[in-house]
């Protein structure tokens, strides 16, 4: 028979291994993650995990000494110490109460200082003052416009000076300041690329606005942080800094893509559809990012600023019918009536009346 000593000396060694594995486990599961928030490749990126250090540094301050604390009065007045002073009657201590309610009020106030500051100089809607660090931009510099349209489930990049188009692929030149025009198609999204910047919502009929700027070349990952349907999963795209050479190679080689992105292509990309593959356009039709902003894609719509500023000048202006519809024809967009030809010559928003007796009214 196998005695007790024996046993333990068999299975001790082994539950002890056992146990290391099990303690080490959480640190093996956390190597496994990505750091990119905290490590971006792109400056503002950067200066958002700074905040988040610093925010973090200052609530540490309060935190681990309330922790410390807790533990040591535990330890302290166990039922065991006996030594441990013992005053019942004590109810106050004015230190004691400045500490307390001093020190998470400075550490608020200039947790607070540091937010509004950074929610200012952050701004996605600012434009960039720096490459980096210790590399301010000239106040006239020109940064690369790209328009971003979050469709079901995929999502288009439109180049507007370069006049081509990408679906599920995203490039920018290193060092080279970017200026984002989103908006979506359908439903409401979020644009989040973690290396280059903190993500931003896209909402149809709404243009937001991101200016970023990528500093290291390398391959990144960008999605959907904001859930939109059964493709919301596989919504992802690649995104890839260049140096300014490789970028410009790229987009020559974009525009000899033989596909045109106009509005009857575009709608047919419209339809949800999951894992899109990249798609390349060489030529884009003028003002289709406008259009998909105003949902008016389809030919015979009215564009919604078209609409929306037609309905305020008729409801608020003192100008005659006839000089009303005069302005908006020429100013606006006009429509197409029902079963008139596309090519043919189209309609003003707003018709003058010939008959003084009739009220103005909008085309339908």
């Amino acid at each position: 028979m196998i005695s007790l000593r024996k046993l333990s000396s068999f299975i001790g060694p082994r539950i002890k291994h056992r146990a290391g594995l099990i303690a080490m486990l959480p640190v093996m599961l956390l190597a496994g993650c990505k750091t990119v928030v905290m490590n971006p490749s792109g400056d503002v990126a950067a200066q958002q995990a700074d905040l988040i250090l610093v925010s973090t540094a200052l609530m540490l301050l309060i935190i681990v000494p309330v922790i410390f604390l807790t533990l040591f009065f535990a330890w302290k007045y166990r039922q065991s110490n006996t030594a441990a002073e013992y005053d019942p009657e004590w109810d106050h201590s004015t230190k004691l109460e400045l500490v307390i309610w001093g020190a998470p009020l400075l550490i608020i106030i200039v947790l607070g200082l540091v937010t509004w500051v950074s929610t200012h100089k952050l701004d996605p809607y600012r434009p960039l003052e720096r490459i980096d660090a210790s590399r301010p931009l000239a106040a006239d510099h020109k940064p690369l416009e790209i328009q971003v349209v979050a469709m079901d489930w995929k999502w288009l990049f439109i180049y507007p000076e370069q006049g081509i188009a990408t679906v599920n692929e995203l490039v920018t030149p290193v060092d080279r300041p970017v200026r984002f025009k989103i908006t979506a198609s359908t439903v409401m999204n979020s644009f989040f690329i973690p290396a280059l910047a903190g993500q931003i919502y896209a909402m149809p009929s709404m243009e937001t606005t991101l200016n970023a700027v990528i500093n290291k070349p390398g391959e990144y990952e960008g999605f959907s942080a904001n859930y939109s349907g059964a493709g919301f999963s596989h919504m992802r795209f690649k995104y890839y800094g260049m140096n300014e050479g490789d970028f410009e190679q790229w987009v020559d080689n974009t525009r000899k893509a033989s596909k045109t992105l106009d509005r009857v292509v575009y709608t047919e990309l419209e339809k949800p559809s999951i894992k899109e593959p990249v798609q390349k356009f060489g030529n884009v039709s003028k003002d289709l990012f406008h259009a998909i902003v105003n949902r008016c894609v389809a030919e015979g719509t009215v564009c919604m600023d078209a609409q929306m500023m037609a309905d305020s000048l008729r409801n608020g202006t003192s100008l005659k019918a006839e000089e009303l519809a005069i302005l908006i024809n020429n100013a606006m967009c006009t429509v197409t009536p029902n079963g008139v030809n596309a090519s043919n010559k189209a309609l003003p928003i707003i018709q003058s009346s010939k008959n003084d007796d009739h009220d103005d009214s909008l085309s339908n």
